[in-house]
């Protein structure tokens, strides 16, 4: 990790994250039914478990609106979710306002061209390794791991270690 991202990431009280392509891979299947179905990292999730041990906020802008994203939000606690924000910087700039923290405090993690609003204005900008280039071209990190399967946790621990706040969450699981 390079000493930029790593100040960046000592900054971090939010992380905010993209659905479709982040926190899945951004895949749609549809049931017979109609029914929407997604598919998320449980490894993410804990991560996301351990960024609120740790007082650090969470937050989803997804573009799209979807049950599954609600109840998957309700299952993390993630503190805030915007669904059906085509202008994320709308919705940036409601968590903004919600939490009193600046855009030097936010983490964004996307992957598409309608991310690059909130990406371009993040003090810790993330794009996922399948992201389209516009993103990665624009992001401050690039993670190794694809949306969907361990982006986001991995962004989890490298905030966390660079805030000291690492052995404090995860003491408990080495004893």
């Amino acid at each position: 990790m390079t000493p930029d991202i790593s100040e960046r990431a000592k900054k971090v009280k939010l992380l905010i994250l993209d659905i479709d392509g982040v926190m899945t891979d951004g895949r749609l299947v549809y049931s017979i039914y109609g029914d929407e179905l997604k598919f998320f990292d449980v490894t993410d999730g804990f991560g996301i478990t351990l960024l609120r041990r740790a007082g650090i906020k969470t937050a989803i802008i997804s573009a799209k609106r979807s049950r599954i994203v609600k109840m998957r939000v309700k299952h993390l606690k993630i503190d805030y979710i915007y669904q059906g924000f085509h202008d994320k910087l709308t919705a940036l700039n409601k968590v903004l306002r919600k939490t009193r923290l600046t855009v030097d405090n936010v983490c964004f993690i996307g992957d598409d061209l309608i991310d690059l609003p909130v990406l371009k204005r993040a003090g810790f900008a993330v794009a996922v390794p399948n992201a389209v280039d516009e993103v990665k071209e624009r992001a401050h990190h690039v993670t190794s791991k694809t949306g969907g399967r361990g982006a986001v946790r991995e962004i989890c621990e490298l905030i966390l270690k660079s805030q000291g706040k690492w052995d404090a969450v995860t003491s408990k699981y080495f004893v």
